[in-house]
């Protein structure tokens, strides 16, 4: 069960009595608290019959009681517990998850914590309501994410653009999701949002980013890599350092993990990596140019530099500096 397929099946009038929203993607729980605050109920049944409580200035016998009581003039009530994690005692709802109201629907948004599947609160919730447990998505993930959420406004992106995004957003689906609606108010239905549109409306320069930075480095293009960390520079809050550094790291794990796979098909080994197909060619083309021994190098090197970042080992150099010596060092294995 995804946020997904929980809205669509609102959208049909299909509830569970409860849900426990809990995760790494807080996007998700957002989502869908949101949606059942200003969705599930008409507008003037919300007056009566929506109640939100907050986990750290409520109580569990607050929840319990109103989760009780029955709906004025509707069909139903939603009680929306925040926080969820902040409320002291909230195995003492167990009662309720044993026997809960058909008439209240629950959404509980438990962030930061895990529920304890050694208690028998877990297995109740599990048994009578909704458990949902949110992953944070990987680089692939993300990708997809943003191409379903722009085909549903009738966009396409083309790949080089979405790579933009997803190296410059990173996976803040928060973030994600506003510059789409920058996109969405800015491009016309029906049309393919390239890469002048990303640089125009979501603010990443074409030519002088990470992306194109991971692209360098792959091809060993110390120059073109030269070029653009002269950018950053000149341009500090383009991609700061310890913006820079996890996303190399991420690179030559990759590039790493190739070397360690027996597929030969491009589709498969991009699914092991977790990254979209279309960008495998850059770690293949890593892998033959560095070989084992030189990527292995490299994520030595990266380890290193990001301890001089935070001033291990390091003099005054400044981030420019260290990140020009970083790939000077990188490309000349």
């Amino acid at each position: 069960m995804d946020s997904v397929s929980i809205l669509h099946s609102w959208s049909k009038g299909q509830f569970s009595p409860f849900y426990w929203l809990e995760g790494e993607e807080d996007y998700f729980i957002d989502q869908l608290t949101e949606a059942a605050e200003k969705s599930i109920l008409k507008p003037e049944e919300a007056a009566f019959n929506c109640t939100v409580f907050y986990g750290r200035d409520t109580s569990w016998a607050d929840v319990l009681n109103q989760c009780r009581r029955y709906p004025m003039f509707a069909e139903r009530q939603v009680v929306i517990l925040k926080e969820a994690q902040q409320l002291r005692d909230i195995e003492k709802l167990e009662p309720y998850f044993e026997q809960p109201l058909s008439s209240t629907i629950l959404i509980i948004a438990h962030k930061e914590k895990k529920l304890d599947n050694r208690k028998k609160v877990a297995r109740l919730i599990k048994e009578k309501g909704a458990y949902v447990f949110f992953k944070k998505l990987s680089e692939k993930d993300i990708a997809s994410w943003i191409e379903q959420r722009l085909a549903e406004r009738e966009y396409k992106i083309a790949p080089r653009a979405l790579l933009l995004m997803v190296d410059h957003l990173g996976s803040d689906l928060s973030r994600i999701a506003q510059e789409i609606e920058k996109l969405q108010l800015n491009c016309k239905p029906g049309s393919v949002i390239d890469e002048d549109a990303i640089e125009r409306f979501v603010g990443v320069n074409k030519e002088f980013n990470v992306f194109e930075l991971q692209t360098a480095l792959a091809q060993k293009d110390f120059l073109k890599a030269f070029r653009i960390i002269q950018y950053f520079k000149q341009n500090p809050k383009a991609a700061p350092l310890q913006l820079i550094l996890p996303l190399l790291y991420s690179l030559f794990s990759k590039v790493y993990m190739l070397f360690g796979t027996d597929a030969t098909d491009d589709r498969t080994i991009a699914g092991q990596l977790g990254i979209p197909p279309f960008s495998i060619r850059n770690y293949k083309e890593a892998a033959r140019l560095y070989g084992y021994k030189g990527t292995e190098l490299n994520l030595l090197l990266l380890h290193q530099y990001n301890l001089k970042s935070v001033g291990v080992g390091a003099t005054s150099t400044d981030d420019s500096s260290l990140l020009k010596e970083l790939i000077f060092k990188m490309t000349s294995n």
